[in-house]
C-alpha cells in the first residue's frame, strides 16, 4: 500500500504508461496524474484510468511522489514549465537515462531525489528495475513499493546503472532477437511460424523459473542436463560454439552498456550547462 494520497507521472510513453498502469489497478486510493505533449498519450493516460494532462507544474503539485519519464534532453525544458519552486518535499524518481543523481539533486531544491532503471517487461508486471539513492533518502520503501508494482527491485550503486541499462533495461530486445533467430530455425526445419514462436516462448519462461528455482547453480550445469553424448543438444551446441553466439552476447552487453556511459557523459554535460542557465534566471526573477 502507498503511504501517498497523489502520484505525478511526467511522461506517460512505454515506461511512464507501465507505471501508470500498475498504480491505477493495484494503488486504487492513489489518485494518479499523468502527463504527455500529445494528444494520443492523454488519451492512453484517461483509457488506463488516470487523470491526464500537459500541465506538468500543476501535476508536481498534486502530488506527493513524481515519477520524471521524460526523455533526457526534454528535461530542461520540463523545469522552464514546472518552475524551481514546486519540488520542496517531493520524493522524485526519475527514470532518464544519464541524468546524474547529483544534477538532479542541485536542480530540484529540496525534493528527496532517486534514480531508477525498470525495462519494458514493466507492461506485465514484471520489469526488472534498478534503484540508486544518493544515500540520504528516508523514502527507499515507498519508492521499492512503487516499482515493486512493476516487477523485481534491486538497490545498486549509481555506478551500476549504466551496465544494469546494458544488461537489464536493453536486454528485452536482445532476447527477442534470440526468440526470433530461433523461431526462424524451426521454420526453416519445417515447423508453422506460429507453433515455433510459442513453444520457444514457453521453453524461455520454463528455463529462467528453472535457473531461479536453482539459484547458486550455475547455468552451465543445466546446459550439461540436457546435453546427452551425441545427441542434439550438442549438436547445436557446438554450431554456438564455432559460430562465437556466447562471445557476441558478451560483447552485446559491454557495447549496450558503453554506450549508456556516453550517452550519460553527453546527456548530463549538457544538461548541468543548460539547467544552470534556466536555474540563474529564475533566480534573477525572484
Amino acid at each position: 500500500m502507498l503511504e501517498v494520497t497523489g502520484v505525478a507521472v511526467l511522461g506517460a510513453g512505454k515506461i511512464g504508461s507501465a507505471i501508470v498502469k500498475a498504480l491505477v489497478s493495484r494503488a486504487q486510493d492513489v489518485r494518479v496524474v499523468a502527463t504527455g505533449r500529445s494528444a494520443e498519450t492523454l488519451r492512453r493516460v484517461e483509457s488506463l484510468g488516470a487523470h491526464a494532462t500537459r500541465d506538468n507544474r500543476r501535476a508536481v503539485e498534486s502530488a506527493e511522489l513524481v515519477v520524471i519519464s521524460v526523455k533526457p534532453h526534454h528535461f530542461p525544458q520540463l523545469l522552464r514549465e514546472t518552475g524551481f519552486d514546486v519540488w520542496d518535499g517531493k520524493v522524485v524518481v526519475s527514470v532518464m537515462a544519464g541524468v546524474r543523481l547529483a544534477t538532479l539533486q542541485s536542480v530540484l531544491e529540496g525534493a528527496e531525489v532517486y534514480r531508477a532503471m525498470p525495462n519494458l517487461n514493466a507492461y506485465v508486471g514484471k520489469s526488472a528495475t534498478a534503484i540508486a539513492e544518493n544515500g540520504s533518502g528516508s523514502s527507499r520503501s515507498l519508492v521499492e513499493e512503487l516499482f515493486s508494482l512493476v516487477g523485481y527491485t534491486y538497490w545498486v550503486p549509481e555506478e551500476y546503472l549504466d551496465v544494469w541499462t546494458g544488461l537489464a533495461g536493453s536486454g528485452p530486445a536482445f532476447l527477442a532477437e534470440i526468440v526470433d533467430a530461433l523461431a526462424m530455425g524451426a521454420v526453416a526445419s519445417g515447423m508453422s511460424r506460429e507453433l515455433a514462436y510459442r513453444a520457444i516462448l514457453d521453453v524461455m519462461e520454463g528455463t529462467a523459473l528453472l535457473l531461479k528455482a536453482r539459484e547458486g547453480v550455475h547455468p552451465a550445469q543445466l546446459r550439461d542436463e540436457v546435453a546427452t553424448p551425441a545427441g542434439t543438444t550438442i549438436r547445436g551446441l557446438t554450431v554456438l560454439e564455432s559460430e562465437g553466439v556466447k562471445a557476441a552476447l558478451m560483447r552485446v552487453v559491454e557495447e549496450a552498456s558503453r554506450r549508456s556511459r556516453e550517452i550519460g557523459v553527453d546527456v548530463d554535460e549538457k544538461a548541468r550547462k543548460e539547467l544552470a542557465q534556466i536555474w540563474q534566471q529564475a533566480k534573477n526573477k525572484i
